[in-house]
């Protein structure tokens, strides 16, 4: 029982590569598990190695892979088990496995800026949707409840471009009265409408209106409550200091047409355009998640084999080098010692033991 938490007895092995197998016999003692390499090259500076550059290729295609794997987690894709007989690739295979990965790596990123660039769209348009719908419900209920929409008031005649409240004070001031239509999230409204107040003096007048579902944030991508406000003020200058108010609150300003026929033609394009990126959106979600589900067959066993060379590599980096030949140390168990003989080509490899006493 006491040699149960012995430790194995060890052999210090030299070990004498041609340069052009070293490569493989490495690869070989990495998937035999019996041997740990000396660092020979511990004065040497890492970035200063002989196979530096082929550790930092290996790390930039793991980068690649992980990015499909963080991309496939978000679409929930399970990605298949790696093959547990892959060996790591040979270098002349590596350059094929790297085209493959940056290819796909390439796709996904297209496919992913186009569907970002879709959706900031997409949700822009949902947002000027609301803002359309509710300005058009704000001047109706103003124009019904104002004594200045009288078509026989101001000359007008009665139809279906009825006044608007604005054109209204249009013609009894001298001064052009604008607006602003925008959105906002609900809960910035109350200091919101508190800084315009104090800003502008109390030139302004707002009016707001809560949306009853939530909104998908174009900036971050998270449903909110958000609120569609109008502000109506005179003159240029009152317009810049809410503007700049709207940018400090992160509202979101769209164009609004004055006339009621011109919101219309607007709401009736704004509708069309939803539907055709709505349908061009789908497409491009359904490529993206074509595309991860067939990387998800391979990218465990590519994880793996990446893994393996860039260790390889890294193994190679602690041997002396010489024109010809590379050098190296390693202990190994003295019982194995068989096993690493039958594993290694002894015609292009010698091996010479220290024994230790």
């Amino acid at each position: 029982m006491s040699s149960l938490f012995r430790g194995e007895e060890m052999q210090l092995c030299q070990i004498y590569f041609k340069s052009e197998v070293a490569y493989s016999c490495v690869s070989q003692l990495g998937e035999l598990g019996l041997v740990q390499f000396k660092d020979l090259n511990a004065n040497v500076n890492a970035f200063q190695r002989r196979f530096v550059n082929e550790v930092r290729r290996c790390e930039e295609t793991e980068r690649k892979l992980r990015y499909v794997e963080k991309e496939s987690a978000k679409e929930g894709i399970e990605m298949d088990e790696a093959d547990e007989t892959c060996d790591a690739p040979k270098p002349k295979d590596m350059i094929t496995l790297e085209a493959k990965i940056d290819q796909l790596e390439h796709d996904l990123v297209e496919v992913n800026t186009n569907k970002d660039a879709l959706r900031k769209n997409y949700l822009e348009l949902i947002e000027l949707k609301h803002i359309l719908v509710k300005a058009t419900q704000f001047f109706e209920e103003a124009d019904n409840f104002s004594i200045y929409n009288r078509p026989d008031r101001y000359g007008y005649e009665s139809d279906d471009e009825h006044v608007t409240l604005l054109m209204s004070e249009r013609n009894r001031s001298p001064f052009a009265i604008g607006f602003l239509a925008g959105i906002m999230n609900r809960d910035k409204v109350s200091a919101f409408e508190l800084m315009l107040w104090r800003f502008c003096r109390g030139n302004v007048f707002l009016k707001t209106a809560d949306l009853t579902e939530l909104v998908e944030d174009v900036s971050t991508s998270t449903f909110q409550a958000k609120t569609v406000f109008i502000i109506f003020f005179q003159g240029e200058q009152l317009k810049n200091k809410c503007k700049k108010i709207c940018d400090g609150f992160k509202a979101t300003i769209y164009p609004c047409p004055e006339t009621l026929k011109e919101r219309r033609e607007m709401l009736n394009g704004v509708s069309m355009r939803l539907d055709e990126l709505k349908t061009v959106l789908d497409q491009s979600l359904n490529l993206r998640k074509s595309i991860l589900v067939n990387a998800a067959q391979n990218l465990r066993t590519w994880f793996a084999q990446v893994h393996k060379m860039k260790a390889i590599y890294h193994t190679m980096n602690m041997f002396s080098h010489d024109q010809k030949s590379i050098i190296a140390e390693c202990w190994a168990p003295k019982s194995e010692i068989a096993r690493i003989r039958e594993t290694l080509d002894l015609e292009t490899v010698i091996i010479f033991f220290f024994y230790l006493h």
